[in-house]
């Protein structure tokens, strides 16, 4: 690992005002940060490190003006742990249990697991040693051709196949949250992108401070279900939010491409199971070493919406 500066902000302000010299990046939990500085994954990792752990006031979990507030400090434990959450918002409990391991959980935090980098191995190479489109405008995506067994089933965003990481992403989109920032709040379906290196619309001085859920209707049920390799920790291969209310309802799926991908034409199907799960995948395109995620997301389409009725 090379050598780092590292800042304690206690304030949201002293955080911003660090992260503006283009050469920081912000730490919360750490888990996924400092693994990739570990492992040396990019030419362009911070020199310095904002730890914002110390911010007063960002880790909550509180209903308000008719909506669920979580705080960007909040660990993924807690969100499971909440009665409020389990009882009112089950999909995103149940996502935030399919994290990683009970360590992990312990560590990371909501704002952290919806910012994370891509898992990659192209991108993740240690000592950069794949030409990565993300990292290099004159680099190609070298999953395109080569081991894509875990990557995007449904095209390539900016030419890149890699899948969204975040397991809180799906849930978040299902339920209609708001991501509130430093600078803007922006619905969830909007905040996740291409954005070189990163996967957030986030400039490189703006932090995540609250999730935002409106409260669903009364009688809504919710469900989230993940396929992985390793079921105990791993990330997923294929993943399914479904927040419904009789006959309608929301759908986003995981795992599958590039950002948490929202399921409308399924929605449109619902509530007949099988017709959403089909719908869910129209479009799909499968790579060369990939195309079995197709059948495990229309399973668990299925599955869900079964289990929302």
């Amino acid at each position: 690992m090379n050598i780092f500066n590292h800042i304690n902000a206690t304030s949201i302000e002293q955080a911003v005002s660090a992260l503006q010299d283009g050469k920081s990046a912000p730490l919360a939990g750490g888990t996924a940060t400092l693994a990739g500085m570990r492992l040396n994954i990019s030419a362009s990792l911070p020199e310095t490190l904002v730890n914002i752990k110390g911010i007063a006031g960002l880790d909550y979990i509180k209903e308000e003006s008719g909506m669920l507030k979580i705080g960007a400090l909040t660990k993924l434990t807690d969100v499971y742990r909440s009665s409020v959450v389990k009882s009112k918002y089950a999909a995103l409990a149940e996502a935030a249990h399919k994290v990683g391991t009970p360590e992990l959980r312990n560590m990371g935090t909501v704002g952290g697991n919806i910012c994370q980098g891509v898992r990659c191995w192209y991108y993740r190479s240690p000592n950069n040693s794949f030409n990565c489109l993300r990292k290099n405008t004159n680099g190609v995506c070298q999953a395109l051709v080569g081991d894509n067994r875990y990557h995007s089933i449904f095209g390539a965003m900016s030419g890149c196949v890699a899948v969204s990481p975040s397991d809180l992403g799906p849930a978040l989109v299902a339920f209609q949250a708001k991501i509130v920032t430093t600078k803007q709040t922006v619905d969830a379906e909007e905040f996740f992108t291409v954005n070189g290196e990163k996967t957030t619309i986030l400039d490189q001085d703006e932090i995540v401070k609250e999730i935002q859920i409106p409260a669903p209707a009364a009688g809504a049920k919710s469900v989230f279900l993940k396929f992985a390799l390793r079921k105990s920790f791993d990330f997923a291969l294929a993943s399914v939010a479904v927040v419904r209310n009789g006959a309608s309802g929301r759908i986003c799926l995981g795992g599958v491409y590039n950002v948490p991908r929202r399921a409308q034409a399924a929605e449109a199907a619902l509530p007949d199971a099988e017709a959403a799960a089909n719908a869910a995948v129209n479009g799909a395109t499968a790579l060369p070493k990939n195309a079995y995620k197709i059948q495990i997301t229309k399973t668990l389409v299925k599955r869900a919406v079964e289990a929302t009725a």
